[in-house]
This record gives C-alpha cells, structure tokens and sequence, in this order.
C-alpha cells in the first residue's frame, strides 16, 4: 500500500468537482473520510486576553486534515508546556474540501481492468482546508507576557504546513 501521496499534489486551490450524470446516484460523493483533527478548542475559553498572535497564509492554499492536525499538536504541547492553562488556542478553518483521486492500474492486463478516464471522478483519499491570502490559520490569544512563547510555538508549525505562513500579532481592545 502506497499511502499518501506527496503535500504538494494538493496545495492548489480548486473548486469542488461535481460530476453531472444521469444517474442521481453517481452525481455526488458518497463517503466522506474521516477528519484526523479533533478539537479546534484549547486552553482557557473563557477568560479574556489582551493579545491575539495569528497564524496568516500569505497565500491561497489548500492544507490537508493530517497537516492541520501535525501543527495543531505542536502548538497545544509548547503552549501547555510554558504557560499551563493561560492562553486560549483555536484552529480557524475547518476542513470540508473532498479530494478525490482515480487510481490507475499498471503491469500487464491493466487495460482490461480499468475505464481510464472514462468515468474518472475518482474516490475521495482525505478532506482539506482551503485558506485565501491573509487568511488566519491558527489564534492564540494570550496575555501581554507570553506574545512571544506564543510566536514560537507558531513558529514551530509553520514547517508542518505547506505553503508560506506568517505571524501577525493583534492587540485585543475592548
């Protein structure tokens, strides 16, 4: 078994393919898989910061549910480890976008074995994100003392993600 293929395969921005036929039962995607990220809430809901440190693509991107649940980790482990249960950490987008992917068969007798690019829709292998320039990826909203334990667990998921990322520091007014 292969597994996954490479990050990049997927990091345009695509609309969603719906596939017209006159059968209703071919026209939409039946099984959706199941998402890897589980909370997008951590730390402390409740109490209000001062400050918010953002994660912010600096380009339109489509990010995998594996790679948001890979940086989401990151961050929580490093924030829990340094400040306890002072911050409030949130993942901003949801991933709903279906990748789909028609496997083909090669060796000998493939041909006898497969439509082509017949009936291609293909079966969907994950879900994604899709994110548009300036677009916040992760929140963590912590007090004036902590700004920069923040940014560096930031920091620590940007190489998980594909794509450039930056970090924009917002001062929360009331």
């Amino acid at each position: 078994m292969a597994g996954l293929r490479k990050g990049h395969s997927y990091t345009n921005v695509k609309r969603a393919y719906t596939r017209k036929s006159k059968f209703k039962t071919k026209g939409y995607i039946k099984a959706i898989p199941q998402s890897k990220l589980v909370r997008y809430d951590m730390g402390d809901p409740k109490k209000t910061f001062p400050y918010r440190v953002d994660l912010v693509s600096k380009q339109p991107i489509q990010i995998r549910h594996n790679s948001l649940e890979s940086g989401r980790l990151v961050v929580s482990r490093k924030l829990g480890i340094a400040l306890g249960n002072n911050y409030f950490f949130k993942v901003r987008v949801y991933p709903h976008h279906v990748l789909r992917e028609n496997k083909m068969i090669t060796g000998a007798g493939a041909d006898r074995m497969q439509t082509g690019m017949q009936r291609a829709f293909g079966r969907p292998v994950g879900i994604s994100a899709q994110l548009k320039t300036g677009q916040p990826l992760f929140s963590v909203h912590v007090e004036e003392s902590a700004v920069q334990t923040a940014k560096e667990a930031l920091h620590r998921a940007m190489p998980r993600m594909p794509g450039n990322f930056g970090i924009k520091i917002v001062k929360i007014t009331q």
